[in-house]
């Protein structure tokens, strides 16, 4: 699976309703209402890069209220496990 982390700038009355449609929409496994300068955080799971197309800008950027979206591929994902034990290196209890 390859992950990318979609950056979604939506009308602000539109946000709610934005957010549970694209939260529907196959290939997004999870969809977040932010403070700052984007008011939505996609995460976005495809089998190859060249799912992302039809994922992002065939039917998420078609959403109703969707203004602007900015994706990032992931290259790699750490799990807690991973994080955990990278802070624990070198560390004795």
């Amino acid at each position: 699976m390859i992950s990318a982390i979609v950056l979604i700038k939506a009308e602000v009355s539109r946000i709610p309703e934005a957010a549970r449609e694209i939260a529907q929409i196959k290939g997004i496994s999870e969809v977040y209402s932010v403070t700052g300068d984007t008011d939505l955080i996609a995460v976005a799971r495809v089998a190859r890069h060249e799912d992302f197309h039809d994922l992002i800008a065939d039917r998420l950027n078609k959403v109703p209220g969707v203004l602007e979206t900015s994706t990032h591929i992931a290259f790699r994902t750490y799990s807690d496990e991973d994080l955990d034990a990278g802070f624990a290196l070198g560390l004795d209890d």
